[in-house]
């Protein structure tokens, strides 16, 4: 008996199409980065976490600058999802409608730690796309 080939069996097989990544975890790991970036100043690492003329990156940059002029860090940011929606996801683009909130963020200067004020629950329309690789945000609005 003859046993066909793995490289003809593949060409023969239907293309599989890349599973959709898990939105929450991408989300998950996106806010980490972010955390990071602000826990150290970081404007390139926070920069990086957004693509190419995000307005939603730019004022975040900013607000960074701003703070670390200020020789003020911030630790301990982590976003309370209270609850996510996934809109459309493919293995480039993920749109998810979002309600959370920031918690746990300390000031910190010099070596002195000020706990900031919780978070007002928020809900918005955050765009991630996949650009090198890489998961950034593109876009986030407010969904009322």
């Amino acid at each position: 008996m003859i046993l066909p080939s793995l490289a003809l069996l593949t060409a023969l097989a239907p293309p599989v199409a890349p599973a959709s990544p898990d939105p929450l975890e991408v989300l998950h790991a996106w806010d980490a980065a972010r955390a990071a970036a602000w826990a150290h100043a970081d404007v390139p690492a926070l920069r990086s976490l957004y693509a190419a003329g995000s307005a939603s990156g730019a004022a975040d940059v900013a607000m960074l600058r701003e703070w670390r002029a200020r020789g003020v860090r911030v630790e301990g940011m982590s976003m309370q999802v209270l609850a996510a929606r996934e809109l459309s996801a493919t293995s480039r683009r993920l749109v998810l409608r979002v309600t959370d909130r920031l918690v746990g963020a300390q000031a910190v200067v010099g070596g002195r730690r000020v706990p900031l004020p919780r978070d007002e629950v928020s809900r918005r329309v955050v765009v991630l796309v996949r650009v090198a690789g890489e998961w950034r945000v593109g876009e986030v609005r407010d969904a009322g």
